[in-house]
C-alpha cells in the first residue's frame, strides 16, 4: 500500500481547510492509501500557533526519517498559510517525494496578481516544486495558470453530504424566515454589507431572522454588531459563534435560506453544506459558486455588494413557497449528483496515481 503524508489543520480548527479534511478520516482514502496526518496549524493565540507549526515541522521530519512516504498532500492557503507551507514543500523536495499541493485560497489578485516581481517569483519556486496542484474549480485553474503550466493543475472540487432526511422535513415544514451564514466574520465573506439587507427584508418580512454563525476577529465582529445596532435590526440577528456538530446540525435543519455574500471564494465548503440539507442558496458570482449556485435553478448569484438584489432574492424565496421548495430540490440534486464525497475521493485519488507516474 502506497504512503501518503498528509499536511493538515486540527481538526477543530475553525474554516474550509479543516472541514474538508475531517471528511477523509475513516473514508475510503484511508483504505486504499496509508495515511499519516501531521497537523501544523491550530486556532489560538500566536504563541499556541508557533508551537503546533514548529511540533509539525519536528513530526514531518520523523515521518520523513522513519516511515518516509511516496506522496506528500499539502492543504494550503494564500496568505500565512503558503509560508508556513514552503519549509514542508522543500523538506519534500529535497526528500525527492512528489508533493500534491492542494490549494484553497481565495484572493487570488492579493496573494499574486498585485503582488511584488520578488513576491512572484518567490511564489512561482515553490509552487515549481510541487508535481499536482489541485485547484477546486476551472475559474482557480486560469488563475494558477499563471504561475504554473495548466498540465500540472488538477480540478478537485469540494464535497457534500447529504441529508435526505432534513430534504424532506424542509418541504413538508412552513417557513420559518431564518436566514443563515456559516463562516468568518469579516470583510472578504461580505458581512459589512448584511446589517443593510437584514433591513431591507425586514419591511417585507418584520420577523425574519438572520442567525450569522461563525466567527471573526474582534475588531470585525465589533464593527458589523454596531452596523446591525444603527439599522435597528439587533433583535431580527442572532450570533450563536461558531458551530459544529449538533448545534451546526439544528440550525441547518432550522433555517430556510443559506445567504453568503462573498467578494472572494473558492469552492465554499459552507453553501455545499448547505446544499447538501436541500438550502435555497443566495450568494454571489465569484469563484467557484457559480458552478453549483445555478441562478434561477437553486438560488441567486447576485454581484457582491449588490444589497438591493441580496434583499430582494431573499425576500422572494422566504414569500414564495413554491420556489422555496423547487430550489431546495434541485440544490440537493446538485449534489448528489456532482458533489458527493466519494467522487471527491476519487479525484483525489487520480492525482495520486498521477504523480506516482511521474519521475521526481
Amino acid at each position: 500500500m502506497k504512503k501518503v503524508c498528509m499536511i493538515v489543520p486540527n481538526r477543530m480548527v475553525k474554516g474550509g481547510i479543516a472541514s474538508v479534511v475531517n471528511g477523509y478520516r475513516g473514508s475510503k482514502l484511508e483504505k486504499d492509501y496509508d495515511i499519516t496526518y501531521v497537523e501544523s496549524y491550530t486556532d489560538g493565540s500566536k504563541l499556541t500557533k508557533l508551537f503546533k507549526g514548529i511540533s509539525g515541522y519536528i513530526q514531518f521530519i520523523k515521518v520523513l526519517l522513519t516511515n518516509k512516504p511516496d506522496i506528500v498532500h499539502i492543504h494550503s492557503s494564500f496568505g500565512p498559510s503558503f509560508y508556513r507551507k514552503m519549509p514542508f514543500i522543500y523538506m519534500a523536495s529535497w526528500a525527492k517525494i512528489p508533493i500534491v499541493n492542494h490549494i484553497h485560497g481565495a484572493d487570488f489578485d492579493e496573494f499574486y496578481v498585485n503582488a511584488s516581481e520578488s513576491k512572484k517569483k518567490k511564489v512561482k519556486k515553490i509552487y515549481e516544486k510541487c508535481s499536482v496542484l489541485i485547484a477546486l474549480s476551472e475559474e482557480w485553474k486560469e488563475c494558477l495558470s499563471q504561475i504554473v503550466s495548466p498540465s500540472k493543475i488538477s480540478i478537485v472540487e469540494n464535497y457534500s453530504i447529504l441529508h435526505e432526511d432534513a430534504l424532506k422535513q424542509r418541504l413538508e415544514r412552513k417557513c420559518n424566515n431564518i436566514v443563515l451564514f456559516l463562516g468568518e466574520l469579516g470583510k472578504r465573506k461580505g458581512c459589512y454589507d448584511i446589517p443593510e439587507v437584514i433591513a431591507q427584508v425586514k419591511k417585507s418580512i418584520p420577523d425574519v431572522r438572520f442567525v450569522l454563525a461563525g466567527a471573526g476577529d474582534e475588531v470585525d465582529e465589533k464593527a458589523i454588531k454596531e452596523l446591525i445596532a444603527e439599522k435597528g435590526v439587533s433583535d431580527n440577528v442572532k450570533f450563536p459563534g461558531w458551530v459544529r456538530g449538533d448545534t451546526k446540525d439544528k440550525l441547518l435543519r432550522e433555517a430556510d435560506v443559506f445567504f453568503l455574500p462573498s467578494y472572494n471564494e473558492g469552492m465554499p465548503m459552507s453553501v455545499l453544506d448547505a446544499m447538501g440539507y436541500g438550502f435555497p442558496v443566495v450568494s454571489t458570482n465569484v469563484g467557484g459558486i457559480p458552478k453549483i449556485v445555478h441562478d434561477g435553478e437553486n438560488g441567486y448569484c447576485c454581484d457582491p455588494g449588490d444589497v438591493n438584489r441580496f434583499a430582494k432574492r431573499i425576500t422572494k424565496i422566504l414569500l414564495d413557497g413554491k420556489e422555496r421548495k423547487s430550489f431546495g430540490e434541485a440544490s440537493w440534486k446538485i449534489v448528489k449528483e456532482g458533489y458527493s464525497l466519494e467522487a471527491h475521493l476519487n479525484r483525489i485519488e487520480q492525482a495520486y496515481k498521477q504523480v506516482l507516474l511521474m519521475d521526481v
